[in-house]
């Protein structure tokens, strides 16, 4: 069967929480909290359904009379089934006197039977009211589009004249166009759209059924986020996740669940979708220009019903499938007649040659040729999205024969769908060459693309380097890439010197056959090696590697010697040469799709990260975590970078949590050198939430990755300055000592960046040893530095450790002096948590706060619980503790209890003191800052 395994059972007597939902959740039961009802919205399969179990679950708990009724299709015009239905979850005592046979759902001949249901409605309302007198009255009303008329009266009626003594609703539904209009149950009911869920959301969603979180990624992106079509699509891995990420079959329930929404469509709004599936870049506005007047009613009416996403103006069908059904239903010519229009508006060139290839569907040798002359030209704009769909409709298209074209063809389909990171495409060309009468160079050229595109995972790729390897024997021509890949798969194991020796073999053979573009790559590989190694000889292979013609863009970017300068510029900290470099590359490869544009983009965000500009860093970070979802692509690397990006400017939350999914991802694929990187990200994350010794714990991980492998150095993993940090914080000063010593004998002082943050984490050493003279002379230098090199963050960080040395020395003026100066360094860089950081230490000066076991470069955090929470929020806003219980409905000596331990965790001892911390915690309250506006935040200490 097409199913997952159940998932984890919910502990007895716990309500059920639906993933992802928290924050939903909590405005619901805020705004039930006070009498009000909500309406809940969104396409079918969002997760309403589980929001209204949650909500019934938890009014439950609280003792409070939950009455449930669904809507149905079928029953939409039997008058008060509905009605019927809540009555019938009353006691019998209460309703033994409803005329019951007015409510049977049989068609009423005479005028009584609307004055019935009128009284129907009254003695419901009169039903509720006396069930309000003993205890609060929630109705749950799902699937509301499908709810008969009378029934939503009764329930309006009801909630608006009930609604202060306690009867409120929660009514979900959706209402697309050809429906009917949206009913509330009250006029000032809160309107809550459903969203999809996030990664994260879904990734803890998936919690617990085992798929490599690689699947995980691509669910979200072939669901849109859309929880129930997720679980239905993660069906098709219930037995094995597919070898060498083969596409998996789609499952009979999602097939029925496509078939089911698509059938509540118009044949005109059918159209209009099968149009869209027919284009490769659909939009309204292209739909509208090709005859589809009514195309944005159309798609507004196929997203409620969950069937496709609308995004940055782009139309993307979930699952991707929909499109493959809707034109597999519809005829040649009817197919060729949608060509024909979309080949009179698409805006390319290639794109009208790809249209009118599909319009005629027979043989055509002059046809083929002009569409490979297309997808040249694709090639060499970067859109290898384009340029595959072309060589692959060239093969189509090529008559039977002579074959050898449309086997040429073929491979470049698979090659360039390989560097648009297309797996279905490259698996349809890979097998119709493996399967015909192909040559050696064919079959090695389409396993290499196929190895390309298993990303970090190379090392799971031993079958296909076998294959290649046997086709490639005795050639160097085509043992050469082939070795090339088995160094990437070495060295992302940890395993530089065998790395090196197949570089070193990929070079002979470059050499051999004067392959240029090879020798290129294979010398940019080496320097590569030698850099993560520590070794200054890497410049040698660079300068040799950029003296040969640049290699082609055809999907391998990052082995390029352009690219890898822009890489090493990085660890030299010439960081403004780096971007602008990145940047050119980024508008060569911005059509792409795949792994190419995922490098770019990874590295602008980490340049972006370390000159200050945050909002920048993050949104390449989110680009690239997009097309890395959407490519199905391995996500350690991306959510590397989005951690990064987030501990700069967004969330220290969201950065643990991205570290974490990407740790696991890259232990998955036996990938050591993102397995290091990210464990460096999200011990920083730890220590910077306020949790060192888990910090420093996840930092001494990394040395148990090079048992029998070599990690980065210190040049390019700069962990040993964190360590020694944590260390000192947990009054381990002898073992940082001893961290920075080594880390200085190793790297010297070639790198200034690397030797700033020793030296800063000296200083924590220094201060922490009673010589706080020389701490803050060296920081004075750190900051000096890093000014210089145009790394303001890492400026303002040792202006932090400054201000919390001199506050440690009770030198409050200059302790303010250094945290206002961070501070502004930090507002001017959008930098959200290293600025919550410097106000709480701002506002702890104005209070005279003592010191605590704060580590430096830490945000001290305190979890309350989420009552805690929510009764801090109020009392920081000013209510009393009246004010406060009559809110959350608990009692005063509850809220007094409460405070006090409020305190006790916060270390304050007045209301005041709570308002100043809630103030200086909130730097304009955005779903990123992990403040306290997210249900369930830990509150800044």
């Amino acid at each position: 069967m097409d199913v997952l395994p159940a998932p984890p059972v919910v502990r007895s007597g716990a309500p059920p929480s639906p993933a992802g939902r928290s924050a939903l959740l909590a405005s619901v039961e805020s705004r039930t909290a006070v009498n009000g009802s909500v309406v809940l919205t969104g396409p079918s399969g969002i997760g309403k359904t589980a929001l209204l179990e949650a909500v019934g679950a938890a009014a439950a708990e609280r003792g409070e009379l939950v009455l449930r009724v669904a809507g149905s299709e079928t029953e939409r015009w039997v008058p008060c089934s509905g009605l019927a239905e809540l009555l019938d979850q009353l006691p019998g005592t209460l309703t033994a006197d409803l005329p019951r046979e007015r409510l049977s759902g049989l068609p009423e001949p005479h005028p009584a039977a609307s004055s019935d249901h009128v009284a129907c409605r009254l003695a419901f309302r009169g039903l509720l009211a006396r069930c309000a007198e003993e205890r609060p009255v929630l109705l749950l009303v799902d699937d509301a589009q499908w709810l008969d008329a009378e029934s939503v009266e009764a329930v309006r009626y009801t909630v608006h004249r009930l609604a202060s003594r306690g009867v409120r609703a929660v009514v979900a539904g959706r209402w697309p166009d050809g429906i009917g209009a949206a009913w509330t149950p009250a006029p000032d009911a809160l309107h809550l759209p459903v969203p999809p869920l996030g990664p994260d959301e879904l990734a803890e969603m998936f919690d617990g059924y085992g798929l490599p979180a690689r699947v995980v990624n691509a669910l979200h992106a072939d669901s849109g986020g859309n929880p129930y079509l997720a679980l239905a699509l993660g069906g098709a891995f219930t037995g094995r996740v597919p070898r060498h990420w083969r596409p998996a079959p789609l499952p009979q329930r999602v097939q029925a669940v496509i078939a089911e929404r698509l059938a509540r469509l118009g044949a005109e709004a059918r159209e209009t979708l099968l149009m869209a599936a027919l284009a490769i870049r659909p939009t309204t506005d292209l739909l509208r220009r090709a005859g589809r007047a009514d195309a944005a009613r159309d798609i507004r009416h196929a997203a409620g019903l969950g069937l496709l996403i609308t995004e940055g103006g782009g139309i993307r069908f979930t699952p991707p499938a929909v499109g493959t059904v809707l034109a597999e239903a519809a005829d040649v010519p009817h197919l060729a007649r949608v060509h024909r229009a979309l080949a009179d508006v698409v805006p390319d060139a290639a794109g009208r040659a790809r249209h009118r290839a599909l319009a005629d569907p027979g043989p055509n040798a002059e046809l083929a040729h002009s569409l490979v002359t297309a997808a040249e030209q694709a090639v060499r704009q970067g859109s290898h999205r384009m340029a595959a769909e072309l060589y692959l409709l060239a093969a189509d298209r090529s008559p039977a024969e002579p074959a050898a074209d449309r086997l040429e063809w073929l491979v470049a389909a698979a090659e360039t769908g390989a560097g648009g990171g297309l797996p279905d495409l490259v698996r349809r060309a890979a097998d119709a060459v493996l399967a015909a009468d192909a040559t050696r160079a064919q079959r090695v050229r389409v396993r290499l693309a196929l190895l390309d595109l298993s990303g970090q995972g190379l090392t799971e790729m031993g079958e296909l380097f076998a294959a290649a390897l046997v086709d490639a024997e005795g050639d160097p021509a085509l043992l050469g890439p082939v070795r090339l890949r088995m160094a990437l798969g070495t060295l992302v194991n940890g395993a530089p010197e065998r790395a090196e020796e197949e570089v070193n073999g990929a070079l002979v053979h470059a050499r051999e056959t004067g392959d240029t573009a090879l020798e290129a790559r294979a010398l940019a590989v080496r320097a590569n090696i030698a850099l993560i190694e520590g070794r200054g000889d890497y410049a040698d292979d660079l300068e040799r590697a950029r003296r040969l013609p640049e290699p082609p863009l055809d999907g391998q970017l990052h082995m390029t010697p352009r690219y890898l300068a822009a890489y090493c510029a990085i660890f030299e900290d010439r960081l403004t040469e780096a971007r602008a470099e990145l940047l050119r590359l980024l508008a060569l490869v911005e059509r792409g799709s795949g792994e190419e544009v995922v490098h770019v983009l990874r590295h602008l965000s980490e340049v972006s990260a370390r000159t200050g500009r945050c909002r920048e860093a993050l949104d390449f970070a989110d680009r690239a975590m997009r097309v890395t979802e959407q490519a199905a692509l391995s996500p350690g690397p991306a959510w590397y970078h989005g951690a990064m990006a987030e501990l700069a400017g967004g969330s220290i939350v969201r950065a643990v949590t991205l570290a974490e999914r990407g740790v696991r991802a890259s232990e998955q694929e036996n990938d050591v050198i993102f397995q290091s990187r990210l464990l460096h990200v999200l011990g920083v994350a730890q220590m910077r939430g306020g949790d060192v010794r888990a910090g420093v714990d996840t930092l001494r991980r990394i040395d148990a990755l090079g048992e029998g492998r070599k990690l980065p150095s210190p040049t390019v993993l700069r962990r040993q300055s964190d360590l020694a940090e944590g260390l000192t914080a947990l009054g381990e000063t002898d073992r940082a000592a001893e961290v920075i010593r080594t880390t200085r004998a190793a790297v010297g002082y070639r790198h200034a960046g690397v030797s700033g943050r020793l030296d800063r984490a000296e200083a924590a050493v220094l201060a922490a040893r009673g010589e706080p003279e020389p701490a803050v002379a060296l920081l004075g230098e750190a900051a000096a530095l890093f000014a210089r090199l145009g790394q303001p963050l890492e400026a303002g960080h040792c202006l932090l450790e400054q201000a919390r040395i001199e506050r440690r020395r009770r030198r409050a003026a200059p302790a303010r002096r250094a945290a206002e100066d961070a501070l502004e360094i930090f507002l001017r860089c959008e930098a959200r948590p290293w600025a919550e950081q410097a106000q709480n230490r701002i506002a702890r000066l104005d209070m005279g706060l003592r010191d605590g076991p704060e580590p430096p470069g830490s945000v001290v955090q305190v979890t309350l619980t989420e009552g805690e929470r929510r009764i801090a929020v109020l009392v920081g806003q000013g209510a009393t503790n009246q004010q406060v219980a009559n809110r959350l409905y608990l009692s005063v000596k509850t809220v007094e209890a409460s405070l006090t331990r409020i305190y006790r965790k916060l270390g304050i001892r007045s209301r005041t003191q709570l308002g100043t911390l809630l103030g200086g915690s909130l730097l304009g309250g955005s779903p990123r800052s992990g403040g306290l506006d997210e249900p369930g935040a830990p509150l800044p200490r």
